[in-house]
C-alpha cells in the first residue's frame, strides 16, 4: 500500500470506531511524521491533512519550516520529551505542545510565551502506568499540577496526554486519563498510536497519533 492508501485505511477506520462508541463527534488524527522526510509527507499534505504531529524539536525545524511554506493551515504537535533548553524554538515552532511533565518545563514555556507573544496549546503529559522510564506527572499529582499551570501560570492548559505502557492491556489507561481529565477540568485527550488508537477513540480520546501505520516502519 502507498502511503495516501494507508492514510484513508486510518481515517476509515477512526470513522468507524467512532461509530461504534456511540460518538457523534471524530477525533484529530494527528499523523507522526518523526523520522520521516518531506517527499513521505507530501503525500498527505497533498491529500489535505494538515496536523501533524514530531517528537524532537531539533528535527521539526530541519523540515517544517520549508513545508509549511509550501501548505498553508498546518498545526505542528510536539509530542516529543522537551528540555528546558528547548522551550524557546519549541514555543517559535509549534502549535500545541503535548508534552509538559514538570514544574521547570511549565515555567521555562511561561516565560517565553511571554517573551515571544507566542501561545501554543499545552497538554500535560500523564505516566499512567507510573514507569520509571518513562516522563509524566503521576495521576494522583496530574489535577493539582494542571491547577498549578492553569490557574498559578496562566498557561493554555487543554488537555492531558498518555503513552500506556507497551505489555498492557491499554484500556484500564486511557479510562483513567479520562477520569483525570474530568477532575482536572480539561477537555482534550491525546492517547492512542498506531497499534491501540481505535480502542482510544472508544474511551474519548479527542486526538489520537498516527505515525507507522500511515507511513511504515522506520
Amino acid at each position: 500500500m502507498t502511503v495516501l492508501e494507508r492514510y484513508e485505511e486510518i481515517r476509515s477506520r477512526m470513522a468507524k470506531a467512532a461509530r461504534e462508541a456511540g460518538r457523534s463527534d471524530e477525533a484529530t488524527l494527528v499523523a507522526v511524521t518523526k523520522t520521516f522526510a518531506a517527499p513521505d509527507i507530501e503525500p498527505v499534505l497533498a491529500a489535505g491533512h494538515r496536523v501533524f504531529g514530531e517528537n524532537r524539536v531539533q528535527e521539526a525545524q530541519g523540515k517544517w519550516p520549508a513545508l509549511r511554506a509550501k501548505h498553508d493551515g498546518v498545526e505542528l504537535h510536539l509530542i516529543g520529551p522537551l528540555q528546558s533548553n528547548k522551550a524557546a524554538d519549541a514555543v517559535a515552532l509549534f502549535d500545541v505542545i503535548e508534552t509538559v511533565d514538570r514544574e521547570k518545563i511549565a515555567r521555562a514555556l511561561k516565560a517565553e510565551m511571554d517573551r515571544q507573544g507566542r501561545r501554543p496549546r499545552l497538554y500535560v503529559q500523564v505516566n499512567t502506568g507510573l514507569e520509571p522510564q518513562k516522563a509524566g506527572i503521576a495521576p494522583d499529582d496530574t489535577a493539582k499540577f494542571v491547577s498549578l499551570c492553569r490557574d498559578g501560570l496562566g498557561l493554555p492548559i487543554e488537555g492531558l496526554m498518555c503513552i500506556p505502557p507497551a505489555d498492557e492491556n491499554p484500556g484500564p489507561h486511557f479510562a483513567l486519563l479520562r477520569k483525570l481529565a474530568r477532575e482536572s477540568g480539561v477537555t482534550r485527550l491525546s492517547m492512542g498510536m498506531s497499534g491501540d488508537f481505535e480502542t482510544a477513540i472508544g474511551f474519548g480520546a479527542t486526538g489520537v497519533r498516527v505515525g507507522s501505520a500511515i507511513f511504515g516502519s522506520r
